[in-house]
């Protein structure tokens, strides 16, 4: 975490949607739903992104991630 935002870092270049894919894949695998649960809601040509996990609440990703949410801004 910094500044409140998640980090991830990702192997795939930005090009053709290519780390935008591995980016909900890597979360599919470590929140265990399913890639169509992963959705970019803003920002897929940038570098931040907000995303939206389907069925789950900011507290259960966190929860699931192990980031203690009293300690996330």
């Amino acid at each position: 975490m910094r500044d409140g935002a998640l980090l991830v870092r990702l192997a795939a270049a930005p090009v053709d949607g290519a780390a935008n894919a591995e980016l909900i894949a890597v979360l599919a695998r470590a929140l265990d739903v399913p890639k169509r649960h992963v959705e970019i809601i803003s920002g897929d040509r940038s570098r931040s992104k907000r995303v939206q996990i389907k069925g789950m609440t900011a507290a259960a990703v966190l929860a699931a991630l192990g980031i203690d949410a009293a300690k996330a801004p």
